[in-house]
């Protein structure tokens, strides 16, 4: 996979075999931890309410287009059911004609109507009105030679319409209490001004996902999931995309069939985040899943069965 960093704005770093993309001009982040107040609610389908009240909030705040990542996974699908409801009924066309959908993360190489992409359990669950209602629906691609220089025209295009407004997100856990987001794994060599990354996927990981697929009652087939055994890399949005987002609404729903949410949560909710710059990269690096805490605008609703 190579890729002529003198036609575009962003430069790649790699560490380990991932490659990370960041803006060539990228101001240096300060780091200041804001850590984490969950919000427990009783019901997943409390949540799903509690996720689409931010997306009002922020069309209440804001003129103009709005720009969100969705969550893949179990973490979003009742807030999903409920705006696919919403677009059937027309109730909130305005709203929905004013948003900018982009996907967070996918695995490729994968043929983007595969049944184990994120983008075909959006449509399954958001359903067609949806889609046909939003402005524009932007997810990675993950059919392509080069998928460096595909990644670059998605951050291009976030970027060119300002950014994330709402970045919905949850909660992976790791070995040894660690977690992911979105799908910065430990160890990847993420900083905090990489925009996005190509992260070499693991067997472990795609036995989880499609799973957690099949689970959920996606419509699969053996090709599909033949062709998804051979992906090689996650795509992910970066850390950058994270602190930067005007805000992050997280939820975690599964604390039962995922137990080790519970440990790996708990841990992210009580590690703070050290003042060094130096440490706080290490930190960072083994436990991705606290740079939640750097953005200062951050809702994480969660279920009783996390324990917090």
């Amino acid at each position: 996979m190579t890729m002529n960093t003198d036609q575009t704005s962003f430069s790649r770093d790699e560490e380990n075999q991932n490659v990370w993309l960041s803006k060539k001009n990228a101001h240096t982040i300060t780091l200041t931890d804001h850590g984490i107040t969950p919000t427990i609610l009783n019901t997943e389908a409390e949540v799903g309410q509690a996720m689409l009240n931010e997306l009002y909030a922020t069309a209440e705040a804001k003129e103009g287009e709005i720009n969100i990542a969705l969550l893949g996974g179990r973490g979003a699908q009742e807030l999903h059911r409920l705006l696919g409801k919403l677009a059937e009924t027309g109730e909130k066309d305005e709203l929905l004609g004013r948003l900018n959908v982009f996907t967070q993360d996918a695995l490729a190489p994968m043929g983007m109507a595969n049944g184990f992409s994120f983008v075909r359990d959006f449509e399954r669950i958001l359903g067609d009105a949806f889609f046909r209602k939003i402005k524009s629906f932007t997810p990675m691609q993950t059919d392509t030679e080069d998928l460096e220089s595909a990644l670059v025209d998605y951050l291009n295009k976030l970027e060119a319409l300002g950014g994330l407004d709402i970045f919905f997100i949850g909660h992976g856990p790791e070995q040894n209490q660690a977690s992911h987001l979105a799908y910065i794994k430990p160890f990847s060599g993420a900083k905090p001004h990489h925009m996005a990354g190509l992260i070499p996927i693991s067997s472990s990981i795609l036995e989880h996902h499609i799973s957690k697929f099949k689970a959920g009652g996606s419509v699969v087939n053996e090709h599909d999931e033949t062709e998804c055994r051979s992906a090689e890399y996650i795509l992910t949005l970066g850390p950058a995309a994270i602190i930067q987002a005007k805000k992050v609404v997280q939820s975690v729903v599964d604390a039962d069939s995922a137990p080790a949410k519970v440990k790996t949560y708990a841990k992210v909710l009580n590690s703070p985040i050290s003042n060094d710059s130096e440490e706080a990269l290490q930190q960072l690096n083994a436990n991705p899943g606290l740079w939640i805490r750097l953005n200062p605008n951050t809702k994480s609703f969660v279920l009783p069965n996390l324990g917090v």
